[in-house]
């Protein structure tokens, strides 16, 4: 009980930092709008899963 405690915990204070840090440091830098920003933000997270899915995949196929 006490390791899935810690990992809720992990996981809040991530979440936590992570919201504070997107409410008040990323105004703060200057990031022009333009249609290749807004695609580099949507596609990424799909990209680095697939990276990470595809290594996963062969570390696993290899053992």
């Amino acid at each position: 009980m006490n390791n899935q405690f810690g990992f809720l915990a992990k996981v809040l204070l991530l979440s936590v930092v992570l919201s504070l840090f997107i409410k008040y440091v990323a105004p703060i830098v200057p990031i022009p709008e333009s249609d290749i920003n807004a695609l580099i933000l949507v596609l990424s997270p799909t990209v680095i899963m697939a990276v990470l899915l595809g290594v996963r995949f062969r570390a696993v196929r290899n053992l």
